[in-house]
């Protein structure tokens, strides 16, 4: 698929995404949080289009320097945004939108995308400690071994030749988006993806958003939640978005959408994970759409 193509799908999923309303615990909107709102995502979507399309054109196979534009989305982000608004989601795209690159069939990508994880180096894995550090993102790495904020941390990865997709495997049990990156995407391409592109075909835009991040949550305990209040509060949330998703064909589910959406932000429970995963999995629905 043309670089240019794969940058535009790209920047329109991570759009779509934040613009899903209301999608609860996450700024959308119509929920903006104290220290970052809905157009700062907005603006983050945009300019990481040109770094997308940059990392697709005549991609490397063998070292695909993924961690490099990784880095390069997060800095550019960095000039215009204050916060991290996109890291993990720039994380989860810019492999799958490489593997789009190199596909002859929309059925390759998520083969390639395992292809392309394998043959990550070191620099890529220094070149994402560094994206993480700028994005202030903490919990991935933030471990004893290859702790990212260690002033260390990027020769400690050289001394032991770690690639990027060493780290990330060290980081899987504990975060839901490394785990993705270390597979073959399963809660993207088994759950997300085919959610959402059933749904777009028969709902309006919105309610495929919100219905496929729900669906993910239902399903996948969200990691940010678990970092910040333990994996037993992470498993509740989900509980409790199953039970909701049993009303979603009733009159009244917005409402109770509307109050789930109230209960996540006073209490500071934000599945940003999930969101993440949202956005990578609109994006493959619309490479399949356009392919």
């Amino acid at each position: 698929m043309d670089a240019f193509e794969i940058a535009k799908i790209a920047q329109i999923a991570s759009a779509l995404e934040v613009s899903g309303y209301p999608k609860p615990g996450n700024v959308h909107r119509t929920r903006d949080y104290d220290d970052m709102v809905f157009e700062d995502f907005i603006i983050s979507g945009i300019v990481i289009g040109d770094t997308i399309r940059e990392a697709c054109m005549n991609v490397d196979e063998d070292n695909p320097k993924l961690g490099k534009y990784i880095l390069n989305a997060v800095s550019e982000t960095d000039k215009w945004i204050a916060n991290n608004t996109n890291l993990g989601i720039v994380m989860m795209i810019t492999p799958i939108a490489c593997a789009a690159a190199i596909s002859d069939s929309f059925d390759d990508i998520r083969q390639n995308v395992v292809k392309l994880m394998e043959n990550t180096s070191v620099d890529d894995a220094c070149d994402l400690y560094d994206a993480i550090n700028i994005a202030d993102a903490g919990g991935m790495g933030d471990q004893d071994e290859y702790d990212v904020a260690s002033e260390n941390a990027k020769q400690d990865l050289r001394d032991n030749g770690q690639t990027m997709y060493d780290v990330l495997k060290i980081s899987a049990p504990w975060d839901k988006l490394a785990s993705e990156m270390t597979s073959d995407m399963p809660a993207v391409f088994e759950l997300g993806y085919l959610t959402y592109y059933e749904l777009a075909a028969e709902k309006s835009l919105n309610e495929a958003c919100v219905l496929t991040f729900l669906t993910i949550l239902s399903k996948v305990p969200d990691t940010l939640i678990s970092r910040k209040y333990g994996d037993e509060k992470a498993s509740e949330v989900s509980k409790m978005v199953e039970d909701l998703l049993k009303f979603k064909d009733d009159d009244n589910f917005i409402d109770k959408l509307n109050e789930f959406d109230d209960y996540l932000y006073e209490n500071k429970l934000n599945p940003g994970t999930t969101a993440d995963l949202t956005a990578a999995s609109i994006f493959v629905s619309n490479l399949k759409s356009h392919f």
